[in-house]
């Protein structure tokens, strides 16, 4: 399994794939707002998605798991 953590203190702005969607590395899986800007998380491994373990308006920090992959 692979985990795709926040690179960015900051809050989900918009969650960009569901449980069971296939992802390929570089991926947007999520954007974070920071500062007033919007930057993409992207998966750094492929996968399916397994878990979301963010909503969208949650405030995370970095290193936080944002999705898990299988």
């Amino acid at each position: 399994m692979a985990d795709v953590e926040a690179h960015i203190t900051g809050t989900v702005w918009k969650i960009a794939c569901k449980p069971g969607d296939a992802i390929a590395e570089g991926d947007t899986v999520a954007i974070l707002e920071s500062m007033k800007m919007e930057m993409p998380v992207e998966a750094e491994d492929p996968g399916t998605v397994k878990e979301i373990l963010c909503e969208e308006g949650q405030a995370v920090n970095e290193g936080d798991v944002l999705v898990v992959l299988e």
